[in-house]
Parts: structure tokens; sequence; C-alpha cells
């Protein structure tokens, strides 16, 4: 097999956020990166994020009234919020979102920020790089934003916010702009800044495996253009190549329950390319001799260390049965005049809580009584969806009938629901006794099938607080990193608050550089 071979200071594998990131990152440090991507396009699952990075203490949060100390958040966070803005990034603050369990001691009100809204058309002939999402461009619209397009009509609070946000849009649009904000806007400025840096970033090539030398991690093997190139790299790889959220093989053999590919919101090709080998999950290297007259190429496989294969960043989410597209139900599950049933009619979860809580609820309840799917329940005054989504039938009994669930049992728990609703009490899950609770729901409302999808799965290699990969010995690698859901997450099987995936990917892509670069002492 022949090889070409290209050199540089460290490969960073996959352009997602966490990818663009420590590319800048390494940039910034004085090495030179080479980002490679295996698909057409840039940004992976961050794009169709909401571009929600957590940042507890930043100068940002602080600047809107949030009351946050450094002993509840790291001072490295702040580095990174300054040192991206020196390049250029601009910032704006989510209004009011809350740690999803901001009663918890050290938890706060409105530390998430995001990117705020960006021309698309300053990308110039990199524009056709970036993974657009369909809606992109019409409306400029925020994260926090979103829960008064949908009550619009609810509250006078609501009609003026939708209305600022529509003449907003206008304005961007009739300045010949295509405005996008979130997941797009977050890569969309990483990636115009990796371009005004000169940093290579090669599309279409897939890392088939890594590249070792004397017991370092020092470049990998990729495709490209249908042949094999060795990619050398003198201070290692970095792995932001995502999870396996698309790895139907995978997905099966270590969720324990129901789970499918086709549930998660995450874009085609999350396959696990960069944690599988084989089906023991083991890394594959690549071990050429240098000082051999001619090159004899050796496969062999290095355990890396994993954890959390069985877990995902959980959701309530939508199949459209006529077309299989997915719809991740952060609005919806809030509202008021809804409930979830599971098929035997019975609620078990406070359906406004974090997304990733209730797909936790759900897999538990499904233990012991079937509970994937389950059912919204609501009536006009809650929401629509287009047509071929929902079930619709005048009476309860009659809506039983056609979803095939038990009339009687349907009736009585909405009949129990009803009650609570009435006295602005869930006596059975709390619903509502939180603030992320309230966030979604309808300020105008007083007193007070679903599917277990993800975005995206949070079991990986195990790293360390340099973002170094571990052996399955407890050894860490020498030269190789990860971050993102390339690692297993460090908030364990928990959230903490919106953007609690970004914000520790991009932390850990700037720890990583730091080590690269040797700023860090191993």
């Amino acid at each position: 097999m022949d090889f070409s071979e290209t050199t540089g200071d460290v490969v960073i594998v996959g352009a997602g956020a966490t990818g663009l990131v420590a590319a800048l990152r390494a940039h910034h440090r004085g090495l030179r990166p080479l980002l490679i991507e295996k698909s057409t396009h840039i940004g992976g699952a961050s794009v169709v994020s909401g571009g929600g990075v957590w940042m507890p203490n930043s100068h940002i949060s602080q600047h809107a009234g949030v009351q946050d100390s450094i002993p509840n958040a790291l001072k490295y966070v702040e580095t990174i919020i300054d040192d991206l803005e020196k390049e250029g990034f601009k910032w704006v603050h989510s209004t009011g979102y809350s740690y999803y369990y901001v009663e918890k001691e050290g938890g706060a009100v409105g530390t998430t920020i995001e990117g705020k809204i960006f021309d698309l058309k300053d990308l110039g002939d990199w524009q056709d790089f970036m993974l657009v999402r369909k809606a992109a461009g019409t409306f400029a619209m925020y994260t926090h934003e979103y829960r008064f397009v949908v009550n619009f009509r609810r509250t006078w609070e609501a009609v003026f916010a939708f209305l600022i946000l529509m003449g907003r849009t206008m304005f961007w649009k009739l300045w010949g702009c295509l405005p996008v904000t979130l997941g797009m806007s977050l890569v969309a400025q990483l990636l115009l800044f990796v371009k005004l840096r000169g940093i290579d970033v090669w599309r279409e090539c897939l890392m088939v495996m890594l590249h070792v030398e004397h017991g370092k991690v020092a470049g990998v093997v990729d495709k490209k253009d249908g042949a094999d190139k060795l990619i050398r790299s003198d201070r290692g790889v970095m792995l932001c190549a995502g999870g396996f959220a698309k790895n139907a093989a995978m997905r099966q053999k270590h969720t324990k329950g129901p789970v499918s590919d086709k549930w998660t919101s995450v874009p085609h090709g999350d396959f696990g390319d960069a944690i599988q080998a084989d089906a023991t999950l083991k890394i594959r290297c690549l071990f050429l001799p240098i000082d051999a007259d001619s090159l004899i190429i050796q496969g062999q496989e290095v355990g890396g260390d994993v954890a959390l294969l069985d877990d995902a960043w959980w959701g309530p989410t939508f199949i459209n049965p006529q077309t299989g597209k997915t719809h991740f139900a952060l609005v919806e599950r809030s509202l008021p005049t809804s409930t979830i049933v599971a098929p035997d009619c019975g609620r078990f979860m406070n359906e406004s809580q974090s997304y990733v809580d209730c797909g936790h609820a759900q897999y538990t309840r499904h233990q012991t009584v079937p509970a994937i799917p389950a059912w919204l329940i609501f009536d006009t005054q809650h929401h629509t969806f287009a047509s071929g989504v929902i079930t619709k039938a005048a009476t309860l009994p009659e809506l039983a009938d056609k979803i095939e669930i038990d009339a009687e049992n349907l009736v009585s728990t909405v009949r129990r629901f009803n009650a609570m609703a009435s006295i602005g009490k869930d006596e059975d899950f709390n619903r509502r006794d939180h603030v992320y609770d309230r966030y979604f729901g309808d300020a105008s409302c007083k007193p007070n099938p679903n599917l277990p999808g993800d975005l995206g799965t949070k079991g990986s290699l195990v790293t360390d607080e340099s973002a170094r990969v571990f052996k399955d010995d407890g050894t860490p690698f020498q030269g190789l990193y990860a971050a993102g859901n390339n690692s297993a997450s460090v908030m364990g099987r928990t959230y903490p608050g919106a953007g609690g995936t970004l914000g520790p990917a991009m932390i850990f892509a700037f720890a990583a550089m730091d080590h690269v670069a040797g700023i860090e002492e191993t």
C-alpha cells in the first residue's frame, strides 16, 4: 500500500464548533493545525443546535445582571470568552435562560451565551462550506426568543418581542444580508476566523486510522479522493469528530431499551468513526517503523478507555410519519393544556423538566411499563403541528380509539391532570415548581407519538483535564486528545443548563491545544 505524506503540528479531526475552536486556539499558540472533515459541509451537530454555550461567570452574563461568582465556575471559562472575542467573535446574552437545576446550590439564571446575528454572505466563497439549516435566514431569532414565537398571541410581552424579531429580520434582509443565528452563527463566525487566518481545512477527508510512532500518536491515515494519505503531525492528534448517534449497531449494543438511529436530531454522518474500529470500540492504529529500509505496515489495536456509551443527550422527539423527519420537542411539552402519557395512559414524569431528564424518565418507566413510544395529549389551546404529525379527535374516548389506547384510563388521567391544573399544583410530578419548568410555559395561563430522541450520544473516550485520551490500562496516550461528543461527557449523566455540551467542548478544545503547545505541564 502506498502512502503520500504531509506534515503539520497537529491534526484536528472533525470540523464542528469544537474542531474549529481547537484550530483557532492552535493557531493562536503558534502551531500549524490541519483541520479535516469527512463531510462535504462544515458544522456537524453544532449547526443544527441552538448554539448556546454554557459559560458560567462570563463577563457577558455579568453585564446582564446575572448573579454568579468564581466559586461556581472556573476562571478558565472567562479566558475562553475573552480570547474568542479578541479573535472577533460577537456574543449575545441568552436572557433568562436558567440552569436546569437552578434551585441547587450554586444555580443561576442567565449564564448561557450565544453567537450574535451573522451575515452568512460574509463567508464569501466559503459560504458553500456551511451545512445550512433549511430555515436559515427565515428569522433572525435568538434561543431565548423562541418561546415568544410559540406564544406570541398570548401576552403583550410576547407580541412586542415577536414584532421586534420580525423587524430585525426584515432590516437585515433589506440590506441584502442572509442573517443566521443559533448554531449557524456559532459555526459561521468560527469558520470565518479560520478562513481569515489561513488555516487549512480539508473536506471529504475521512480518518481511517491513527498513526503511531515509538508509542506516540503522530498523525492519521485519511482517505481523500479515493486514496489513503498519511498525515504526520509533530505534536499529536485532536479528535473532535462527534459521537455515534447515527450508528445503529453501536446504539443497539450499548443502550438498554428501545433505541434507533432514526430518532436522533443529529445530522447524517455521526457514526463514531474516530472511536470505532470494531465491535470492542478499540482505537485502530497504524505503526510505521520509520527506520526500516522499506515500510512494513503492521495493523494493531490499542484499547482506549470509554465511558457513558449507554447514555445520550436525550429529549422527547416527534417523528413525522409521512417524512420520517424528527422534531425535538423543546417547547411543546412545557405548554399548558397538555400532558404526556404512556401507552397505558399513565403519566410518568414532569413534562417540563430538562429534556435529558425527560429521556431518562421515559427509559426508567419503560423498564417496568411500556413507555416508548409515549403520547403527547393536548387540546386546541395548546399548539398546532403540521399535517400528518397529529391524530385529531372530538373527544378523549374517540382519540383513545384512534391511537389504540385505553379510553377509560385516558379519561381518568386527564381528569386528574385537569383537577391539579385548576389549583396550579402538580401533586404527582411537581411540574412548574422549578424555574426551568416555567421558562417555555405560557405566562398568560393562571395559576400557574413521542419518542426518546436525542441531540447526540455522550459516551466516548475518557479524557483528563487537558483532554488527553486514556488507554484502557489507565495511562494516557501520548499525542492523542479528544473533546465534545468524541469524549465521555464531563457532565456524566446529567445536563446543567442550555449549552452544556458546547461549553465544555470549547473549554477542552482550548485546554488540549494549550497542552499541545506546551503551555501546561504534563
